[in-house]
């Protein structure tokens, strides 16, 4: 299981996958909202998305688990 960590403090703006999407590294799951500022969260793996531990509006820290993906 790999888990996709928040790079940095902001809101979660938009999330662009859904629990059991595929996706391959260098996907976009997580859209970051920061001093007016999007920064996009990619995938580090390849895999099918197990869970998403957060939600559109929430507030993050640098290191918060966003997304968990599992690998075959």
């Amino acid at each position: 299981m790999i888990e996709i960590l928040s790079s940095m403090s902001g809101s979660v703006w938009k999330i662009e996958v859904k629990e059991n999407d595929v996706v391959e590294e260098g996907d976009v799951l997580v859209i970051l909202e920061s001093m007016k500022m999007e920064i996009p969260i990619e995938s580090t793996h390849s895999g099918v998305v197990s869970a998403i531990k957060t939600s559109e509006g929430e507030f993050v820290q640098e290191g918060d688990v966003l997304v968990q993906i599992t690998t075959d």
